[in-house]
């Protein structure tokens, strides 16, 4: 047992150090969780809203918002974006590198967000939503992982590849038709962004099939 328990703990490990990226930041962000959570309502509300990426402080402080709005979790709980970040975020890192890795996500962090945005000030403009919503609140991590998520489709080989890019796309095109929101058309855009960094992977390795891992597993399974 103290066996297999070390075995697991040095394959943790092993797998934390191969995407030092992703694990920093996860780090940051459960930082981050915790003062949020002692802080009181009111005071949240006003210090989030300092660090959104909304209209107002994208034309006033856009470099300083764009950074510290991606290490902050608006609603979410930690612990989910930690399943979702060594599902996604390690297994890109580890397959890109850390630099690719995080090109990925900034650049769909960034030109999703000003997407996103520009939608809601074409919104704005033409009265279909409250001035008031050039301070909305909008802060996160989500259009990263949306851009990352969908780079990882070249990581996988066909036909399997389309298979889990129609699961993307199932997740991200419904709520532009139910949700209509101005963070739906960000999530959407981020997973365009992503599938466009195709030439990021670019001799990055052989692509990953998933029936030659379940064939190697179920060998193990009756000792072949």
């Amino acid at each position: 047992m103290r066996t297999q328990l070390r075995r697991a703990g040095r394959a943790v490990a092993g797998y934390v150090r191969a995407a030092p990226g992703t694990y920093i930041w996860l780090a940051a962000l459960l930082v981050t969780t915790v003062l949020l959570h002692h802080m009181s309502s009111d005071f949240e509300n006003d210090f989030l809203r300092q660090r959104s990426t909304n209209i107002h402080e994208l034309t006033t402080n856009p470099i300083r918002v764009l950074i510290s709005s991606a290490f902050w979790i608006d609603g979410g709980g930690w612990l989910s974006y930690a399943v979702l970040y060594s599902v996604f975020h390690a297994q890109a890192e580890r397959w890109l590198g850390t630099a690719r890795w995080l090109l990925v996500a900034l650049t769909a962090h960034v030109l999703a967000t000003y997407m996103s945005e520009g939608v809601l000030a074409w919104g704005i403009r033409h009265g279909l939503a409250p001035h008031s919503a050039v301070n909305t609140l909008d802060v996160g991590v989500s259009y990263a992982l949306a851009g990352v998520v969908a780079v990882l489709t070249y990581r996988i080989v066909a036909p399997w590849r389309y298979v889990y890019l129609a699961g993307v796309l199932a997740v991200y095109v419904p709520p532009l038709f139910t949700g209509r929101t101005f963070t739906d058309v960000g999530h959407f855009t981020a997973v365009l962004i992503g599938l466009a960094c195709y030439p990021v992977t670019w001799g990055r390795g052989a692509a990953w099939d998933p029936a030659a891992g379940a064939r190697r597993w179920r060998g193990r399974g009756t000792g072949r």
